[in-house]
């Protein structure tokens, strides 16, 4: 008795065939998904780039450099330099606190706590990534800032000659290093939970393998863990930063804000955009309105300029994390 194989080309036409109703629909459901947030992103770029241009059409200086914002006056002069310097500023400040000890934390948690310790350690960054950003703004008013003035005038004493720490007027520490410090606390949550779970998804036989070539609990970490959970410390570090550049309460409580750029972090003053709007935008008339939202469309291209940075770089490293082995 002779069998002759199926073609491929025919077997694929039967599988679709095949192909149960709630698989299309579920595709039908995905694909409408992903369109719809398309659209969603599309239409509020649309409404952010209209809006900005009524304003930018109208401010009688350049809206990229200037000091200054009073769209109310006449002629109407704003500007988004301090708010785009504090913004940056304030996020790099704190994504250097907040990435190396989230890395750190996820490690022990996954690595080093005992089982009895873990769960409750987990359990504890889980609810403190659920607490409102209002909280962390009137803790850091009420306690971060008068504790912060001796770490100020010691880092003035010991680092002024760095230009960056020379405190050059008095006051309190409602200055860019504090919101720094504030936003590091607010997004360590985040990025430790997601690289938690990312350092929890490395093979076993990987680490295995390295203790049993005779490597140390670090060597493994190093050799194996780190190379894994690669993209996904980068992919963490994008959603805490992510959450820096757009906050608002925490920033407005905690920050004395002025349009006055200074390179000094320790001096009060500065601002960032989603500060800016929050205070403004209920005081401010039809034409102030539109220039809030055309700072507000700044931060939309750069929250986007940082995500698609992200994924190129998460594309770029995926097949030496080790994810595909």
């Amino acid at each position: 008795m002779v069998t002759t194989a199926t073609p491929p080309i025919e077997e694929g036409r039967r599988a679709k065939s095949a192909t149960r109703p709630g698989d299309r629909i579920f595709l039908g459901l995905s694909r409408g998904s992903g369109i719809t947030l398309l659209v969603i992103m599309a239409a509020i770029a649309g409404f952010l780039t209209y809006r900005a241009i009524l304003a930018i059409s109208q401010d009688s200086t350049n809206f990229f450099t200037t000091f200054e914002w009073n769209p109310a006056g006449s002629p109407p002069v704003f500007g988004i330099a301090v708010l785009a310097f504090g913004t940056v500023v304030s996020s790099i400040i704190a994504m250097v606190i907040a990435v190396p000890v989230a890395i750190g934390i996820a490690l022990f948690i996954s690595h080093y706590a005992p089982r009895k310790l873990a769960k409750p350690l987990a359990y504890v960054v889980d609810l403190l990534a659920a607490v409102p950003s209002i909280i962390y703004g009137l803790w850091g008013a009420i306690f971060l800032v008068p504790y912060l003035d001796g770490l100020n005038k010691w880092l003035d004493e010991y680092f002024g000659w760095t230009y960056i720490f020379d405190k050059a007027s008095d006051g309190v520490a409602r200055n860019m290093f504090t919101v720094g410090i504030l936003l590091a606390i607010m997004i360590l949550p985040i990025i430790t939970n997601v690289t938690r779970e990312v350092f929890l998804q490395v093979p076993k036989m990987h680490e295995e393998a390295a203790l049993a070539l005779g490597a140390t609990r670090w060597e493994v970490i190093r050799m194996s863990v780190l190379p894994f959970g690669r993209s996904g410390i980068i992919s963490a570090s994008m959603l805490g930063l992510g959450r820096a550049l757009g906050e608002t309460m925490a920033v407005a409580v905690v920050l004395s804000p002025s349009f006055i750029l200074s390179g000094h972090l320790l001096d009060p003053g500065g601002g960032t955009f989603a500060q800016n709007i929050a205070a403004k935008f209920n005081e401010a008339n039809e034409f102030g309105r539109d220039a809030l939202i055309a700072s507000g469309l700044v931060l939309f291209v750069i929250t986007l300029l940082v995500n698609g940075a992200a994924r190129w770089i998460i594309a770029r490293r995926k097949e030496y994390s080790g994810a595909n082995a």
